[in-house]
């Protein structure tokens, strides 16, 4: 048995964009606000939490807003104590990317009490009442676009199979998990059922396929523990589906040294997320991993700007979806970008010509 979403979703990112009022923004009504922010981030190993805290960073003052910008390394009591100060401070929006979604309820309630607007970045912030809104892309969406890259590039459809899968999932303390995981797995659904599609490991919740720390070390252990357990004796491993580039690259790398072969019709079709330049090498190259889905965070960071000024401005910030991402508290008002895939045959015109990753950083291997 696996976890289905089918019919969850009460919004999306494709319903048209609608304004709140009175959505918890904090503060009281003749408080003159002045834009001062507080920014946390949660990582410094994935290169794109270093990038867009630089970005909200800039983009923040460039609109001529005080700021205080902390990045926790992987530690939640970091974040915590960060946090803390910032409200101390007196900051009166805080955008946080959280470590761990369930350890800030504390922090928020008394950043609330000072009447301190939260965003939550990315990864939706659970158990607490305490946050006012949510930016992020369409985490399903991007299971979906993975999952349809399998489908496509071996021909699942039009051929008779079986194909065998593994899955990977993040983190177990990341909301946004579930969504990926969830939106593969709806995809497979019908494949899996009718037994075109086998998973040879039975691996099919999340818990047994999660990640911890979406670390590629221990995606590496994994795959090779897999590779062991259940293809030693000539079974075919046709695809990975696997969430992100770290995990993916790890992935990979045990594929690589139990003998698989990248760039030959016996190599996996591995899938990814987030652009990674190592990644995008790969994909380029043919080495490996051939997808990955792209969410363009200097969007995501120009949206989550734009959140912040609109209520210093005395207005109303955007959102597209007010029914899917619940925090176990509430339905959070959330605005969702869209993904995109990314393969050999269109990332100059998605990643270089959009200037995201020049190709010599690609070719480098590093942004």
């Amino acid at each position: 048995m696996y976890l289905s979403r089918r019919g969850l979703l009460y919004g999306s990112a494709g319903v048209a964009a609608v304004s709140l009022s009175g959505c918890g923004i904090g503060g009281e009504d003749d408080k003159q606000l002045t834009g001062f922010t507080g920014i946390s981030m949660p990582t410094d190993t994935s290169e794109r939490w270093v990038i867009e805290g630089k970005a909200l960073e800039a983009n923040l003052k460039e609109l001529g807003y005080d700021v205080v910008h902390s990045n926790a390394k992987d530690v939640v009591e970091d974040q915590i104590s960060q946090i803390q100060s910032m409200v101390d401070e007196g900051v009166e929006f805080l955008i946080v990317a959280a470590i761990d979604n369930k350890s800030l309820g504390q922090v928020l309630a008394a950043a609330k009490d000072k009447g301190v607007t939260v965003i939550s970045y990315d990864r939706l912030i659970l158990e607490t009442p305490d946050v006012d809104y949510y930016a992020s892309f369409d985490n399903y969406q991007v299971g979906v676009l993975q999952a349809t890259h399998i489908i496509d590039r071996l021909g699942i459809r039009d051929n008779e199979g079986p194909f065998n899968l593994e899955i990977f999932s993040g983190d177990l303390g990341d909301n946004n998990s579930q969504y990926f995981f969830m939106g593969g797995l709806d995809t497979f659904e019908s494949l899996l059922y009718s037994g075109k599609v086998v998973i040879p490991s039975g691996q099919t919740e999340q818990d047994p396929t999660s990640t911890a720390g979406w670390s590629g070390d221990v995606a590496k252990e994994r795959m090779d523990t897999l590779i062991k357990e259940y293809y030693s004796d000539d079974r075919e491993l046709h695809a990975v589906l696997s969430p992100y580039d770290g995990i993916s690259r790890g992935i990979v790398a045990a594929l690589v040294e139990n003998d698989y072969e990248p760039g030959t019709a016996g190599f996996p079709v591995v899938t990814g997320q987030d652009a990674e330049a190592a990644s995008v090498k790969a994909i380029k190259d043919g080495t490996g991993q051939t997808e990955t889905v792209f969410k363009d965070t200097r969007q995501l960071a120009h949206t989550v700007t734009g959140m912040v000024q609109a209520i210093v401005e005395g207005g109303e910030p955007e959102v597209n979806d007010l029914g899917t991402y619940d925090n176990g508290f509430k339905f959070v008002p959330s605005l969702l970008l869209d993904p995109v895939d990314v393969t050999a045959e269109n990332y100059v015109e998605v990643i270089v010509e959009s200037e995201y990753l020049t190709e010599e950083q690609i070719d480098a291997g590093e942004a």
